[in-house]
């Protein structure tokens, strides 16, 4: 009996799945990111808010996601989830919210150094302009703070991508899974 080998040729079809997962991957990145912005501008906003109160809470919530692996974060999406309300989510709708939420939280901290970066002298400047508190922070800060958190901000992004790999763990179909 001699050896068996098994080979598998790359064709149009084997293409073709992998760039259809590739689009779920890319997809799954892009929403994640997007909401994890929104929900990041939120907690850095609250993390350099004048009330303790807004300031523990979004610490907190930055300190519970970036402190537990973004596997368990899914697994409780995913599992936890359907034991909490005894209804069974698909792994698209459970995966993009655990990429979401974790997004929100590290992207959250990313913002808050950029805001913080902006020296004294600028927060004191758009508190001279006869500007409203929220109109300051838009006009004057928030505008200074986007530079700086360009870098760490396409870091994350490309953090983000690579780890929607282990989506594939629930079941969900990306361009890892595929391969």
């Amino acid at each position: 009996m001699g050896l068996v080998t098994m080979s598998r040729d790359f064709e149009w079809p084997e293409f073709l799945f992998l760039l259809g997962a590739l689009r779920w991957t890319v997809v799954l990145s892009l929403i994640a990111f997007v909401g994890g912005g929104l929900g990041g501008l939120v907690l850095a906003i609250a993390r350099t808010s004048s009330h303790a109160i807004l300031r523990w809470l979004a610490a907190t919530y930055i300190g519970v996601m970036q402190g537990t692996p973004v596997l368990m974060q899914l697994f409780l999406a995913y599992y936890g989830l359907a034991v909490l309300t005894g209804i069974r989510i698909d792994p698209w709708p459970a995966v993009t919210l655990a990429f979401t939420m974790y997004a929100a939280a590290f992207l959250g901290e990313i913002w808050r150094g950029a805001i913080q970066a902006i020296p004294r002298q600028q927060w004191e400047a758009a508190a001279a302009i006869p500007l409203a508190p929220t109109a300051q922070l838009r006009h004057v800060i928030l505008p200074q703070a986007f530079r700086i958190a360009i870098p760490p901000t396409v870091g994350f992004l490309v953090q983000l991508i690579k780890g929607t790999s282990i989506a594939s763990i629930i079941g969900f179909v990306e361009l890892t899974r595929a391969g």
